[in-house]
C-alpha cells in the first residue's frame, strides 16, 4: 500500500496537489486530523488491497490537533505502515500574493486581524520539523498548475508503468443527441447500416453477426486502421498536456449496430496498447 502524507505551507497549492492525486487514481481525504491517520491506515490495510493508494492531506488548519502529528507518524511506524511526506512551499513573497488574490485568511492569523506574512512565518516555525522529514520537497513559487501535476506524476508513477490516463470509449447515437462530455468524436455513418438488412436490424453491433457483416466492406478496415493511426498519434500529447481522462465517442445514426461494432474494436486496440479503457454502449438499450 501507497500513502501519501501531503502537507505544507498555506497556499503553496496543497489543494491541487491532492486532486492530482485523485486524478492519479489515490483515495484522497482533505484535512484529515492526524489522530486518526492510524487507524484509517489500518482500515485500507483491511480493504485486502482494494485500496492501496492513499493521500491525507494534514496542515495547520487541524489546529491543536496538527501537534499530534509526530507521535502519530511514530505509532504508524511501530504498526509498520510505511509512508511518503510530500511536503510544499513557496516563497513569502509568492504566498502573500496568492492571499492577496485570492482575499483569503491565513489560519495562523488570529480572527483575521494579523498581517499575511505573520501568519506565514509562524507557519514556517511550526513546520520546520515535518519538513526535515519529508520525503520530497517541492517549491510551487514558479510553478504553473501543469508543471506541479507533471512533477507529482513523475513523483508517484512507478517506473515503467503505462502513463495513467482513463480511457472512455462510448458509442452513441446521432439521432439520441451528441455525446456532450466527448473530447473526440468520430462519425461512422458512412459505413452500410445493418438497420437496413432484415435479419439484423434486430441485433446490436456487439453480436458476432453484425460485426461480420460490417467486416466484410474493406472501409471498415481502412476507417479503423486510420483511427489507430490517429490515436497512437493523439494520445501522447493528451498525456503530456496532464490530461487524466479521454473521452472517445463513436456515433451512428441511431448507436445500435455501426457504432457499437467500431467502438468494441476501438476499445480492443487500446487495451493491446495498454491503457486503462472503459467501454459504454449509450443507446444499446433501445433496441
Amino acid at each position: 500500500m501507497r500513502f501519501i502524507i501531503v502537507t505544507g505551507l498555506s497556499g503553496a497549492g496543497k489543494t491541487l496537489a491532492i486532486r492530482c492525486l485523485e486524478d492519479l487514481g489515490f483515495f484522497c481525504i482533505d484535512n484529515l486530523p492526524p489522530k486518526l491517520m492510524p487507524k484509517f491506515a489500518e482500515l485500507c490495510y483491511q480493504t485486502d488491497g482494494k485500496i492501496d493508494k492513499i493521500a491525507v492531506v494534514v496542515d495547520i488548519r487541524g489546529g491543536g490537533f496538527f501537534d499530534d502529528l509526530f507521535e502519530c507518524l511514530q505509532i504508524m511506524r511501530d504498526s509498520g505502515y510505511t509512508y511518503e511526506i510530500l511536503y510544499l512551499e513557496a516563497s513569502d513573497e509568492v504566498l502573500v500574493r496568492r492571499y492577496k488574490e485570492t482575499r483569503r485568511i491565513h489560519p495562523l492569523v488570529k480572527g483575521g486581524e494579523g498581517r499575511i506574512i505573520e501568519g506565514i512565518r509562524m507557519e514556517r516555525q511550526r513546520l520546520e520539523q515535518i519538513r526535515k522529514t519529508a520525503t520530497n520537497i517541492i517549491d510551487t513559487s514558479n510553478l504553473q498548475p501543469k508543471q506541479l501535476k507533471d512533477i507529482i506524476g513523475k513523483l508517484v508513477s512507478e517506473e515503467g508503468s503505462q502513463p495513467k490516463l482513463i480511457i472512455s470509449v462510448i458509442s452513441f447515437g446521432f439521432k439520441h443527441g451528441i455525446l456532450l462530455d466527448a473530447d473526440i468524436v468520430f462519425d461512422v455513418r458512412f459505413l452500410p447500416n445493418p438497420f437496413y438488412i432484415e435479419e439484423l436490424k434486430d441485433h446490436t453491433g456487439k453480436e458476432p453477426v453484425v460485426k461480420e457483416y460490417l467486416f466484410m466492406f474493406p472501409e471498415t478496415q481502412i476507417f479503423l486502421s486510420k483511427l489507430e493511426d490517429m490515436l497512437e498519434f493523439l494520445i501522447p500529447y493528451y498525456i503530456r498536456e496532464g490530461k487524466s481522462q479521454l473521452v472517445i465517442g463513436i456515433g451512428c445514426t441511431g448507436g445500435i449496430h455501426r457504432s457499437v461494432t467500431i467502438a468494441d474494436a476501438a476499445a480492443e486496440i487500446l487495451r493491446k496498447r495498454g491503457y486503462h479503457v472503459i467501454q459504454e454502449h449509450r443507446d444499446i438499450k433501445e433496441v
